[in-house]
């Protein structure tokens, strides 16, 4: 399927009547509105975690959850992705919940669990005047 395609088939499916619209505008939003048309094999690895992306938020759900969702890409394209979802996250007023090894995203985040073996480790809350 076309990165469009891709976005707007699981509108489709749940019935939304303006999906192509929407899955069009979601790709806009990621920086893939020229990049619609093409297949997964025409797409970087950044391009396609964005089509991800587009895919995950075009529904509005409350809930975005994200297991390492930079750890397939550079450091560069994994910045650009962070930056991204945190903020479709505030765009749609979504929760966003982030497993991730990397400590500089965690820092992002508004509340910090930390697993060892299983097992919450620790757990910390950023300062919302922050």
């Amino acid at each position: 399927m076309t990165a469009l395609e891709n976005v707007a088939a699981p509108l489709e499916l749940a019935g939304v009547r303006n999906a192509f619209a929407r899955a069009e505008a979601e790709l806009q939003a990621v920086g893939l509105g020229d990049r619609s048309g093409h297949y997964p094999s025409q797409l970087s690895g950044g391009e396609q975690q964005r089509v991800a992306l587009a895919r995950a938020v075009a529904p509005r759900p409350t809930i975005l959850l994200a297991d390492e969702p930079t750890g397939n890409l550079d450091g560069a394209n994994g910045k650009a992705i962070m930056d991204l979802l945190f903020d479709l996250r505030d765009k749609h007023e979504a929760t966003l919940v982030l497993v991730t090894h990397a400590p500089e995203l965690a820092e992002r985040c508004d509340r910090v669990i930390h697993l060892r073996d299983g097992i919450i480790d620790a757990a910390s809350e950023r300062d919302a005047a922050e």
